[in-house]
């Protein structure tokens, strides 16, 4: 079984949507939803400099068009993907790239929710200076309370032994001169805010908002959330998910333990991939996966695809319920 992933925030490199624009299409799809959203995502995604696709306003939509852009060389309808993906799911803003996916959202409609995210979101951060890091290595049972003494809050238990802790600036600096016992390194994360903590809790009612005008579907094809791991049926309610998923930790853990449970053999992250994959190696041993970081990549990725899809139909399974 296939599943279809795709990163949050801090995936982003400079220039790392230029290869794309030379695939046909692509730099008119994204014009299009430039002057929709009234950002310049050919601009961000190529020539912009690291400091400027670190603004949270920014950065997620660029991360949101980069990874439809990119599925959508793999799978071009629903259909394509409702035949071929046996579950798709995204990491904090990736999730709404994966609601579009699993046909939730349109496309469009999910570039002009990320883009009132985004916008909220940095609007939050604003407030107070805070961040996140990445603790690597280390036991839970030892690294959370100690997140707790420090006032901290653990916005993402990704598995595979890292935990995202998020506060202010101060909270960080205690953290980075006092890890955990048995944490390797601490490593601050390029987010401009503590995203998925308390601290984005005005972002909600921005959001709540911008959702009301919402044609939504039920997805197509099976999607997990980052809330519980659980799979989400009604669109209506992996919209509220989505909405709410802003202020509270992103539990790709439990994502992780969602795709094995459902028998997950193969997973191709979307552009810019390589971090969930990372953590699919550690967390899924015995998965074939495959990061899109280049369009070079795609014909890896057509391959995986068919060959997943054949043994699924050796094996009698279908891709989705």
């Amino acid at each position: 079984m296939l599943v279809l992933v795709a990163p949050g925030q801090g995936a982003q490199t400079p220039g790392f949507l230029t290869p794309w624009l030379d695939l046909p299409g692509v730099e008119d799809r994204l014009r299009a939803w430039s002057d929709a959203i009234d950002l310049d995502l050919v601009h961000y995604g190529t020539k912009a400099t690291e400091e400027e696709i670190r603004d949270t306003a920014v950065a997620q939509p660029l991360l949101v068009a980069s990874a439809l852009i990119s599925s959508r060389q793999l799978f071009a309808t629903d259909a394509d993907v409702a035949a071929q993906v046996g579950a798709t799911a995204g990491h904090s803003v990736g999730e709404l790239a994966a609601a579009a996916l699993a046909g939730t959202l349109s496309d469009e409609a999910a570039m002009r929710l990320v883009r009132r995210r985004g916008l909220a979101m940095a609007e939050a951060a604003a407030v107070s200076e805070t961040g996140m890091a990445a603790l690597l290595g280390g036991d839970a049972d030892v690294v959370l309370p100690h997140l707790e003494r420090l006032g901290l809050t653990p916005a993402n238990v990704n598995g595979a032994g890292q935990i995202v802790a998020a506060g202010t600036a101060e909270q960080i600096a205690a953290l980075v001169e006092d890890k955990p016992e048995g944490t390797r390194r601490v490593v601050p994360l390029k987010v401009a805010g503590a995203f998925h903590t308390h601290h984005m809790a005005p972002a909600v009612s921005a959001l709540e908002s911008a959702t009301t005008q919402l044609s939504v579907a039920d997805p197509h094809t099976r999607y997990v959330s980052n809330k519980d791991g659980q799979l989400v049926s009604s669109g209506q309610e992996l919209v509220r998910r989505l909405v709410g998923q802003v202020a509270n930790p992103v539990r790709w853990d439990l994502c992780m333990e969602t795709f094995k449970e459902l028998g997950v053999t193969a997973l191709v992250e979307a552009t810019p991939g390589g971090t969930l994959t990372g953590l699919a190696k550690r967390a899924l041993p015995g998965v074939k996966t495959l990061p899109l970081k280049t369009p070079d990549d795609l014909d890896a990725a057509r391959a995986l695809i068919a060959e997943t899809a054949s043994a699924d139909a050796a094996a009698g399974s279908a891709p989705a319920e």
